[in-house]
């Protein structure tokens, strides 16, 4: 494996008496998106800390690119860190805020620095609050800003504490799916902190578990899946819970356990079939209308798609980002087909729903841009003796576009 852009060798620290951090070993790597998972309290910010260089340990050693990182110069380190409730100053503008760094860190003079917040703000569809303060901008405008900033220094490194604390279920997924977004725009390393565990697995390359003072596991989402430790059972239950929240269809951990059980039971029968349904369009989706359009939009796909697979036996889950796949019981070929097409007809019927949403993301935004959102769906037999992540592959393998959603400018009729 490629050698680590950061590593913990053994790492320690403690606050007077009470020890934080115990023989801490971890490594991240370039371009990806690292999560730290852990329950509230466990040091998760104090080892983020660690890492800024905010924060020296009492034994051990934290490695940058191989070197250690106590004898890199800080303005050396080309790192970034979002602070937790985007800490924008009231009394500033939102380009005095997205400035800030430049003029507290570089020499540049006042031309380029307008020219590179002017930069970041347009990429983030921003350039119309410039003039405006905080609190004349909503929310998830006012992360967008938060982010600019973090990235106004071009940044090879940026951190997240905790980026989702005291949102709702749908707003920390389109936090997160903003942070995703850009970070393969950008192509910058990620490394984020959280304790509530939203959309984990469907944004992070490498998850990294603190239990205990130490890091008890790390690795793939898909490892993660297969972890077996006390601190799995304490984080399930927050990833299933959300999982609910956001859609009401199973967790993947709970859509395996069903699909073994009921492999073993026979319930699945000789021959059943997976459909795997994707939606293609997000990233401009979000980019005119903002990321709570995407996840509102998602949400609504899901939860129709469980009640509707649901009241005929099957059971379904959200595999990825954008990805859903639906195991029907008992059901060949052919039956799958038209069932998967009354579903498809019956979504075209409730599509009014979607452009609601948007029309109010349009209206929020100040936007007249249509947006087109796509949907594909596969289909694939499975067998009783056959992994399920084999017939999804193959149900991916043949989708097909089966849906258009295309909202309406303000302008026409």
């Amino acid at each position: 494996m490629a050698t680590p852009l950061i590593e913990f060798k053994d790492v320690s620290k403690r606050f007077n008496d009470k020890v934080v951090l115990e023989r801490v070993n971890l490594q991240i790597y370039e371009r990806e998106v690292t999560t730290i998972i852990g329950l509230s309290g466990t040091g998760k910010t104090v080892l983020l800390k660690h890492i800024i260089g905010l924060h020296k340990p009492d034994e051990g050693t934290i490695l940058f690119r191989g070197q250690p990182l106590d004898r890199i110069r800080r303005r050396d380190l080309p790192m970034s860190y979002m602070f937790q409730g985007n800490a924008l100053f009231d009394s500033m503008t939102v380009f005095e805020n997205v400035a800030l760094p430049l003029q507290e860190t570089t020499n540049l003079g006042h031309a380029e620095i307008r020219r590179r917040v002017m930069t970041r703000l347009e990429q983030m569809e921003l350039a119309d609050a410039i003039h405006k303060y905080p609190s004349e901008i909503s929310g998830g405008m006012q992360k967008r800003v938060a982010l600019a900033r973090a990235l106004v220094t071009d940044p090879q490194i940026v951190l997240f504490d905790e980026p989702t604390t005291g949102q709702d279920p749908v707003r920390k997924n389109a936090i997160l799916g903003m942070i995703a977004q850009y970070q393969r725009s950008f192509g910058f390393t990620a490394i984020l902190v959280s304790h509530e565990i939203p959309d984990v697995y469907f944004i992070s390359n490498r998850i990294l578990a603190l239990y205990g003072k130490s890091i008890v596991f790390q690795g793939t989402p898909e490892e993660f899946e297969d972890f077996d430790h006390p601190f799995k059972e304490e984080v399930v239950h927050s990833l299933e819970g959300l999982q609910k929240e956001l859609t009401g269809l199973h967790s993947r951990r709970q859509f395996k356990l069903r699909y073994q059980g009921q492999l073993r039971g026979g319930a699945l029968g000789d021959a059943y079939a997976v459909a795997a349904f994707s939606l293609d369009g997000l990233d401009a989706v979000a980019q005119h209308l903002g990321h709570d359009a995407v996840q509102e939009a998602l949400r609504s796909l899901g939860v129709f798609l469980g009640r509707h697979f649901g009241a005929i036996g099957g059971f379904s889950t959200r595999h990825s980002m954008s990805e859903y796949v639906t195991v029907l019981p008992s059901t060949d070929r052919e039956e799958a087909e038209g069932i998967v097409t009354e579903y498809v007809h019956d979504l075209q019927a409730q599509e009014q729903a979607i452009l609601d949403i948007w029309a109010a993301a349009q209206k929020r935004s100040n936007v007249d841009t249509c947006v087109e959102l796509t949907l594909l769906a596969g289909l694939a037999q499975g067998r009783p003796d056959e992994d399920i992540d084999s017939v999804i592959a193959r149900a991916r393998q043949a989708q097909q576009v089966v849906s258009r959603i295309r909202c309406i400018n303000q302008g026409e009729v």
